[in-house]
């Protein structure tokens, strides 16, 4: 095998060779002489563009393991290449008589480098997306992970929105103010004026990214500052492995010591700090030459002596901004009269965040309705010089329609956005748990969720979050029915909105409530009613990394829906969950850095009514045995988990069997999907997304008869697929997109007679080999997808759908195209991430 071995890397560099000699020779001969025009000409340009791969070749022969009959034949044809033009081009009569003759011969051997070439540079294409997306997938597990408290996989500046007025003249003061002699400066503004906006302007100023480079550092630091939160964060913008910080003294002097290496102008941005929070800005003074601060809050603290203050937008500036936010996407208008529009813009008194989400909330209503709205907001206010002034003008964006069938759909939506309240501050929320809470509070399916959720977005009151690393981004119209790798997030001034909302009823007649913990302080209504029942259907707990697990009896009955999040590395559930027989939903979150230990999960493991439990960022070894009494349990969603032996040691069947949805994303610690799983018959949904170790899908998987859809979308290990998936004749979803090593498919899809869409997008190892393997069309029993709808994938696959549309015209073909190099003529397309993403809505101006 070593001698074979030795001999392939002899080979490939012998085709290097012979390569770099015919090359020359090819130039030599066009420079001199005129013979043979534009063949050589061409056979020139050719070589160029191949030359860069020869190297390549002649490294990775042996891993490619090209057979050597092909490579010989290719280093004999180009030495005859070689000598051919070489004797030739010296005679005269060449260039009239045996022109076309050997014409015709170069371009044989033209056709012979470039089908060479092609089959070799796609395998190494593809080997190199797989490292450099294994990378990838390993970022954005970090990424995540250090994302569950908020922070992000770095200090990277955050885009600012495409729609902006009236920044341009203090973002020049402001530039000014920071390049002079000053180390801090204050940036400061009521909430909801546009500071953060203002600050990602400046960081896409040419003069300021000239001056600092890559060492500016956006941290926000909320409500609640963590110190070591906030230099973890600058430590990860800077390296790859970040030290543990034994105490906030000693993560301030690692900083301290990470600045000082830099030995370039730094920018440190802290947006958002909030009023008490003025003595943690001492802790990031250094003596470092060339090291600037720039502060954003809306407390103008008094010790800091260099301020700059946001003014509110002015009348012109206001009404520009709120006639784009009220204007529909096709450019149409049902804004009334210029009286009406004033009155409006007067009342939000220049706040560019009122003026968007009410802009929005009025976005297509009738001239009737604007007029009505109007009257009833009339308060004889029009300056909002305060936070509580502001949240009255945003409640007004939450006001119903008169029509009676908008108005029941609007009350459920504004009851969706107070739910959002029940994350934690700065923290992206993924889509699972949203539509779970939903599905139980409100009775809404997958598909009503969304809807709602697209209109908080549309208005301004979420924000669909754009995921860095993610090279599995969808377009808007995938949005619906892949959700998994989905993230909103909510502007803090909204998230206080809703948290007021829902705080106006006394505490026995909320229907939700709200509860932020700081170290062990429990709010004084927690004491009080340790004995009285709480009403409310949906209960939040967020605690701190020093909240310790002493808990306050309370009587949470009436609770449906739980929401836990912590910071600790070790969470206990609280004994008053054995109380909750009403529960349904339980959502755990731990939003520290690594996953967490969870314990005590037999408490939940009790209660009778539980359907649904998404677990994020935890490790919970035994699973099984803790939910062993869970016969009601429906769906169970693992994001950023260590499974472990989770589902291990129990007959799964007996302990769930009422399963019907099983969500498993980035869990880095799965490589196959475990066989006793397969054995959940009445399992309708499997999704397994983004496990980059996931290589395994047992033949076992055939059991499951009932399953009508499949993802295993960006498992990048996944080679193959087993034969018994032929089985599955209930799939309408299947979904193998950016599975880069998959190497098979079933021939037998033909028997997925119920299949309604297909995704198997920059399945790049996929697309070559079912190419050769089908001979350039498509099996004839593909023509038995007769529920078939749509088809997603590469432009090179779509050519064999082609007949297939022929017989069923109702199938659509996606054409999703890569980003990344295309190789003149080779055709290669290098895999990257899908670019046919346009933005959910026309415009975006949320500040």
């Amino acid at each position: 095998m070593a001698v074979a071995l030795i001999g392939q890397a002899a080979l490939g560099a012998a085709f290097g060779e012979i390569f770099a000699v015919f090359y020359k020779t090819v130039k030599n001969v066009t420079n001199d002489t005129l013979m043979f025009d534009s063949i050589l000409e061409d056979l020139k340009s050719t070589l160029a563009e191949l030359e860069p791969y020869v190297e390549e070749i002649k490294q990775s022969n042996r891993e490619l393991g090209r057979p050597e009959e092909e490579i010989k034949g290719l280093i004999e044809k180009m030495k005859k290449g070689e000598k051919l033009i070489r004797m030739y081009s010296k005679l005269p009569w060449l260039k009239y008589c045996m022109r076309f003759h050997y014409a015709k011969k170069l371009r044989k051997l033209e056709e012979a480098l470039f089908k060479f070439f092609h089959v070799h540079v796609t395998a190494w294409s593809a080997r190199t997306v797989l490292q450099t997306l294994q990378g990838v997938n390993d970022i954005r597990v970090q990424m995540n992970l250090v994302g569950m408290s908020g922070v992000g996989l770095s200090c990277a500046v955050p885009r600012p929105p495409d729609f902006i007025v009236g920044l341009d003249v203090p973002l020049k003061e402001v530039k000014m103010q920071l390049l002079e002699e000053v180390s801090l400066l204050l940036l400061t503004a009521p909430g909801g004026c546009g500071k953060t906006t203002l600050v990602k302007m400046l960081c896409q100023d040419e003069e300021i990214k000239g001056i600092f480079e890559d060492n500016i550092f956006f941290v926000p630091v909320s409500k609640t500052p963590n110190l070591k939160v906030i230099v973890h964060r600058v430590f990860r913008h800077k390296v790859d492995r970040v030290p543990e910080f034994q105490s906030d003294e000693d993560a301030i002097n690692q900083l301290q010591q990470l600045l000082t290496q830099i030995k370039a102008p730094i920018l440190l941005i802290l947006d958002d700090v909030w009023s008490g929070s003025e003595s943690l800005l001492e802790n990031f003074k250094f003596q470092i030459s060339n090291y600037k601060i720039l502060v954003t809050s809306r407390t103008a603290f008094p010790r800091l002596s260099s301020k700059y203050t946001l003014k509110p937008l002015n009348d012109t500036d206001s009404m520009t901004l709120f006639r784009h936010s009220a204007i529909l996407l096709d450019g149409s208008s049902c804004i009334p009269d210029e009286d009406i529009i004033q009155k409006i813009v007067k009342c939000c008194a220049g706040f560019p965040l009122a003026l968007d989400v009410i802009g929005r909330s009025l976005c297509g209503m009738s001239a009737v309705t604007w007029r009505k709205r109007v009257k009833d907001w009339s308060s004889g206010h029009s300056i909002l010089d305060s936070d509580s002034s502001l949240l009255g003008c945003l409640k007004r964006s939450l006001e119903f329609s008169d029509d009676e069938i908008i108005r029941k759909q609007e009350i459920i939506l504004k009851e969706c956005f107070l739910d959002l309240g029940s994350f934690p501050e700065d923290k992206r929320i993924s889509l699972i748990p949203l539509i779970d809470m939903w599905a139980e509070l409100y009775e809404l399916d997958e598909d009503d969720s969304i809807a709602n959720l697209l209109e908080l977005i549309a208005r301004n009151l979420a924000s669909l979050e754009d995921v860095p690393c993610s090279f599995t981004r969808k377009h808007a119209s995938d949005f619906a029915s892949c959700y998994s790798e989905d993230f909103i997030s909510q502007h803090d001034l909204l998230r206080e909105l809703a948290i007021h909302q829902s705080n106006l009823e006394p505490v026995e007649q909320r229907k939700r409530l709200i509860v932020d913990i700081s170290r062990n302080n429990f709010p004084k209504w927690w004491i009080e009613h340790n004995l009285k029942p709480i009403n409310a259907r949906l209960m939040s707990i967020s605690t701190d990394e020093m909240f310790s697990p002493t808990w306050f009896n309370i009587q949470p009955l009436e609770v449906e829906v739980l929401v836990l999040n912590f910071q600790t590395k070790n969470y206990a559930f609280p004994d008053f969950v054995r109380k909750m027989n009403k529960l349904k939903v339980l959502i755990v979150t731990n939003c520290g850095f690594s996953h967490a230990e969870l314990g005590n999960f037999h408490l939940p493991g009790s209660v009778p009514c539980l359907k649904r439990i998404v677990l994020e960022n935890v490790s919970v070894p035994s699973l099984c045995k803790s939910l062993e009494q869970l016969r009601s349990l429906e769906k169970i969603s693992l994001l950023m988990c260590n499974i472990g032996q989770a589902f291990k040691s129990i007959q799964v069947s007996n302990a769930l069997p009422n399963l019907v949805e099983i969500n498993i994303d980035l869990c880095e610690d799965i490589a196959e999907f475990l066989v006793d799983l397969c054995d959940i018959i009445c399992l309708k949904k499997l999704s397994i997304t983004n496990c980059y170790k996931f290589s395994v899908l047992p033949q076992g998987i055939g059991k499951l008869v009932n399953l009508e859809v499949l993802r295993l979308r960006a498992c990048i290990n996944l080679l193959t697929l087993p034969e018994s998936i032929r089985s599955l004749h209930n799939l309408t979803i299947f979904d193998t997109s950016y599975c880069l090593k998959m190497m098979w498919f079933p021939e037998h899809i033909g028997e997925f007679f119920k299949l309604e869409e297909l995704h198997m997008e920059e399945c790049l190892l996929l697309s070559n080999h079912l190419y050769q393997q089908w001979s350039n069309q498509l099996p004839p029993l593909f023509q038995n997808l007769k529920q078939l709808k749509l088809v997603t994938c590469d432009e090179e696959m779509s050519n064999l759908w082609e007949p297939v549309k022929e017989f069923h015209t109702s199938v659509k073909v996606k054409v999703i195209r890569s980003s990344g190099l295309i190789i003149r003529r080779v055709g290669l397309i290098f895999a990257g991430t899908a670019t046919e993403s346009t933005s959910l809505y026309g415009h975006n101006s949320i500040y």
